[in-house]
C-alpha cells in the first residue's frame, strides 16, 4: 500500500492565529504539531524577503565562480541570514575542489583592418595575458585531435580561432515563455533506461580534448585561444573547467560574441587581420577546497531521518548568477526563513543545502553522496584517475553507507526564476500518487502537475541515481534557455519576484509535507549493473 500524506491534516486550521497541536487521524500521517498552508502561504506571499535575498546575491556579491571571492562572501553571508533566522546546526562541509578564478578587466578589440571594441569575455580558469597581447589571427577550426595535423607548424605567434563560424540560424522558439497545460502534459512520459557502454568513451574524449588542445597549440607557439559564442545576440558565456590544480591552461582564452566572431572570420578571408587582448583574471591558491553550505530545522523524532531541499550557490562569472541559480538559492533560503519564523516542529529534521561547484559538473552534491550516502567504485585504469564524480555513475556495485537510510526526501530546484508548475518524478512510480495529493491545494497557483520524466544537469541527480526519493521541479522557462542561462543576461532583471514567492510557498509547504508523513517516501531500487541496452548494435563510423 502506497503511503499518503493526509491533505486534510496538512492544510487544516486555515486561517488560525497560532500553531495548533493536532492528533493524527486512524488513515493520517501527519501526526503532531501541524503547519496550516494558509499560515505558510501568508508568511511567503505578505511578508516575503526572497526578493531581497536574490537582490543581495545577485547585485551585491554578482557572479560566485566556485573559490571565488565572491563565493566566499556568497558562503559566509548565507550561513549569517541562516543563524539570524534561527536555524539550527548552520555549518559547512568541505571537498577538495581546485583554484579559485576571478576577473578583474577584460578588453578586446580589432586593431587591423580597422579600430573595432569586441564583444568578448575571458574563459574561465585561463591565465591573464599580462599586459596587452597584440598579434594577427588565424582561422584554424580544430574540433578533435584528428585536426591537430592540419594546422601543426601553422601557428606560432598567432591568436587562433578555433572555432567553425557557424552561421546564424533562424530563432525557432519565442525568446519568453510560460508552459501550457498541453506542453506540460507531453512531458508525462516515462523513458526507458538505457545503458551504452561505447558512449562512456565518446564521453570521455571530449572531456579530454579541451586541455589536449590547449596544450597543442601551446607547443605550437600560439599566443591565445578564441572560441565563437554558442549564443546569438551578442551574448557571452566565459564557461571553462581547467580548475584542477597544476591542470589549469596554458594559454589566454577569450569567447567572443558569435556576431564578432563571424566578422573577423569573414574578415580573414580578405587579409591579415590583428586583435588585441587584454585579460585582468586572477587566481586564488589560498584555499583550494570548496564549501557546501547547510542549515536544519531539527526534527522531534532522532530516530525519523530528515528531508532535504537545495540549490546551487555557485554561478559562472559573465553575469550575475541572479537566474542560475541565485534565484533557486534565495528560494531555497526563504522556504527556510519562513519554517523558521512560524516556530515549526517537524517530525524529520528538515535540512537545507546550497550546493557548491554545480557548474563544474554537480561536485558539490557528488562530494555529499560519497561522505554520506554511498560510494562507487574508483576507476581501475589509472588514465581514469581524474576523471570528475559524473563519469562513475555507471561503475558498479554501489557500496551504500548507513546514512543512505536517514534521507527521506530531497528536493532540488534549478531551473532559473520561472514559477513551480509541478514535479518530475525521475521515473519513482510509488510516488505519483502522494505527489498529485500534495501538490492538489496548489491548483489555482498552477503547480499541481506531476510528470514521469526524468530530469538531469543538477544536484539531485547523484541521489535519484542512488534510488533515493530525489527530485527537480518543473519551472516556466521565461528566457532562461533562451538568453539568460550562462549568459552575462543573467542578472536580477530577469527574475519575476511573483514567481519567486509561489515557490518559496510550495516547497516550504512540500517539506513539512514530506518531514511530517508517517513513513518516507518510497525509493527506487539501488542501482545494479544494467544489461546492454541494444547488444545487437554496430557503431555508427560517421559519428566516431
Amino acid at each position: 500500500m502506497l503511503t499518503k500524506l493526509c491533505v486534510s491534516c496538512v492544510f487544516t486550521f486555515l486561517g488560525a492565529s497560532s500553531m495548533a497541536a493536532v492528533t493524527a487521524p486512524k488513515n493520517g500521517t501527519f501526526p503532531g504539531e501541524s503547519v496550516a498552508i494558509n499560515r505558510i502561504s501568508d508568511e511567503g506571499f505578505n511578508h516575503s524577503q526572497v526578493v531581497d535575498t536574490a537582490a543581495y546575491l545577485a547585485d551585491e556579491i554578482g557572479g560566485r565562480m566556485t573559490n571565488s571571492p565572491a563565493m566566499r562572501k556568497a558562503e559566509r553571508w548565507t550561513q549569517e541570514k541562516f543563524k539570524g533566522w534561527g536555524l539550527k546546526d548552520v555549518r559547512t562541509e568541505a571537498f577538495d575542489f581546485g583554484r579559485g578564478w576571478w576577473i578583474e578587466s577584460s578588453h578586446v578589440r580589432l586593431i587591423a583592418p580597422r579600430p573595432l571594441e569586441l564583444r568578448a569575455i575571458p574563459l574561465a580558469w585561463t591565465p591573464a595575458t599580462n599586459g596587452v597581447l597584440s598579434a594577427p589571427i588565424i582561422v584554424a577550426p580544430i574540433a578533435s585531435e584528428k585536426d591537430f595535423g592540419e594546422w601543426k607548424g601553422k601557428l606560432a605567434g598567432k591568436i587562433v580561432l578555433v572555432t567553425w563560424p557557424a552561421p546564424p540560424k533562424d530563432d525557432g522558439t519565442a525568446p519568453f515563455q510560460r508552459l501550457t497545460a498541453d506542453e506540460i502534459a507531453k512531458l508525462d512520459k516515462f523513458e526507458q533506461p538505457t545503458f551504452d557502454p561505447e558512449q562512456r568513451k565518446k564521453r570521455i574524449e571530449r572531456f579530454r580534448f579541451r586541455p589536449n588542445l590547449d596544450a597543442f597549440l601551446a607547443q605550437e607557439g600560439a599566443v591565445a585561444l578564441v572560441q565563437m559564442s554558442r549564443t546569438e545576440g551578442r551574448l557571452v558565456h566565459g564557461e571553462g573547467y581547467g580548475y584542477r590544480v597544476g591542470k589549469t591552461p596554458k594559454l589566454p582564452g577569450i569567447e567572443l560574441a558569435a556576431e564578432d566572431y563571424r566578422k573577423l572570420t569573414r574578415l580573414a578571408k580578405r587579409g591579415e587581420v590583428r586583435m588585441e587582448i587584454d585579460s585582468r583574471v586572477h587566481f586564488e591558491d589560498t584555499d583550494h577546497n570548496a564549501y557546501n553550505v547547510f542549515a536544519d530545522i531539527p526534527g522531534d523524532d532522532p530516530h525519523a531521518g530528515f528531508v532535504m531541499a537545495g540549490a546551487h550557490l555557485d554561478s559562472w562569472v559573465a553575469g550575475d548568477g541572479a537566474a542560475d541559480n541565485g534565484a533557486g538559492s534565495a528560494v531555497i533560503m526563504e522556504a527556510a526563513r519562513i519554517l523558521a519564523s512560524l516556530g515549526v516542529h517537524p517530525k524529520r529534521t528538515i535540512r537545507f543545502a546550497l550546493w557548491a561547484g554545480e557548474e563544474e559538473g554537480l561536485l558539490g552534491s557528488a562530494a555529499y553522496v560519497e561522505k554520506h550516502l554511498a560510494h562507487r567504485p574508483a576507476p581501475t585504469d589509472p588514465e581514469e584517475a581524474d576523471l570528475p564524480p559524473y563519469f562513475g555513475t555507471d561503475s558498479y556495485p554501489v557500496q551504500t553507507l548507513p546514512g543512505i537510510a536517514d534521507l527521506a526526501g530531497y528536493f532540488n530546484i534549478d531551473n532559473g526564476s520561472g514559477k513551480i508548475r509541478g514535479i518530475y518524478t525521475e521515473g519513482n512510480f510509488a510516488v505519483v500518487p502522494i505527489f498529485r495529493e500534495w501538490l492538489s491545494p496548489f491548483s489555482s497557483l498552477g503547480a499541481n502537475t506531476v510528470v514521469a520524466e526524468p530530469t538531469g544537469g543538477t544536484d539531485h541527480v547523484f541521489l535519484s541515481r542512488l534510488g533515493l526519493p530525489a527530485f527537480q521541479f518543473i519551472q516556466d522557462p521565461l528566457d532562461y534557455e533562451t538568453r539568460v542561462h550562462h549568459t552575462d543576461l543573467d542578472t536580477f532583471d530577469h527574475l519575476r519576484p511573483m514567481d519567486l514567492r509561489q515557490a518559496s510557498v510550495v516547497i516550504a509547504t512540500m517539506l513539512m509535507a514530506a518531514a511530517n508523513s508517517e513513513k518516507p517516501l518510497p525509493r527506487k531500487l539501488v542501482p545494479t549493473q544494467p544489461a546492454v541496452t541494444d547488444p545487437f548494435e554496430y557503431p555508427d563510423p560517421a559519428k566516431k
